[in-house]
């Protein structure tokens, strides 16, 4: 049984312990708002997107459709783009990004391509080097908040590997925030761009449109911004699950510290009263003995 004084010290370490989950909690808690409000707000923008890419690629087929819409007619060699956060501290968060990157990267690589990774965020870099280190190209700090900088660099990268031929398709994997207590890693195509289908119809009135410049050259322009779009709007919905991963995952800390100290306290008073009634019968032998 441990004595008084190692029981005492063990109370104090868990009370300090309490009072770290305690402000990170808090700190979560105020940062989450904040993040699940840009990434809330950055959706619509990424669905608009979409859908004016869809509209024009109705009007675009053939070999003159820029190689982003379709493609460079291989699958051979795919580029998985993993985004995690920089932190730990929130729960399975990361793990559940990284699960899902695993599993995706080894049903690629045993249907016989050749798969390579950059990562956005120091805990994808951590994680998936272990396994597939030769495999990692780059890697990205995801930062303390995202940024349009941020993702640029991100599609940069995309752009180069695409554009030099030494991937064919380009995958995105990061969490999408669904609510406070629901994340779900998500995979998306980015290249071949994915084209939303059974959209809503604009309603022109009537009226019937021609693009100036052609389709072509509009989407030449506008797809390298849907990439950059759709890693900023992915990494908005990381900032946001991850701040609502950590404030969970604080908040069960904080709980189980205090349960955790309230035992200690209980056996340290059992303890003490143990001592205090062996010293007792220890006088009283020692009375009678006299």
């Amino acid at each position: 049984m441990a004595s008084l004084k190692e029981l005492r010290s063990r109370i104090s370490s868990v009370a300090a312990t309490q009072k770290i989950t305690r402000a990170l909690q808090m700190v979560a808690v105020s940062k989450f708002r904040r993040a699940r409000e840009a990434a809330e707000n950055a959706r619509p923008y990424a669905v608009r997107m979409a859908s004016v890419i869809a509209n024009l690629a109705a009007g675009v087929s053939g070999a003159g459709a820029p190689a982003m819409l379709v493609g460079t007619g291989s699958v051979r060699r795919e580029l998985v783009v993993v985004a995690t956060a920089d932190r730990g501290l929130a729960g399975g968060f990361n793990g559940a990004i990284v699960r899902a990157a695993r599993d995706h990267i080894a049903t690629r690589q045993a249907e016989g391509r050749e798969v390579s990774v950059i990562t956005v965020g120091r805990k994808a870099r951590d994680q998936l080097r272990r396994q597939l280190g030769d495999s990692i190209i780059a890697s990205i700090e995801a930062g303390n908040a995202p940024s349009f900088d941020k993702a640029q660099e991100a599609a940069a990268l995309v752009m180069e590997q695409f554009n030099s031929g030494r991937a064919d398709v380009v995958s995105l994997i990061f969490s999408q925030f669904v609510s406070t207590v629901s994340q779900k890693p998500t995979i998306k195509q980015l290249i071949p761009a994915e084209v939303r289908t059974g959209g809503d119809k604009i309603d022109l009135k009537g009226a019937a449109y021609e693009y100036e410049p052609e389709e072509t050259a509009i989407l030449e322009a506008l797809l390298p911004r849907n990439l950059t779009t759709q890693i900023l709007a992915a990494l908005m919905e990381n900032q946001a699950g991850f701040f609502a991963s950590q404030m969970a995952a604080m908040d069960n800390a904080t709980r189980n510290a205090g349960e955790m100290i309230a035992r200690l306290t209980l056996i340290k008073n059992r303890t003490r009263q143990a001592q205090i009634t062996k010293e007792l019968i220890e006088i009283i032998s020692g009375a009678e003995a006299l």
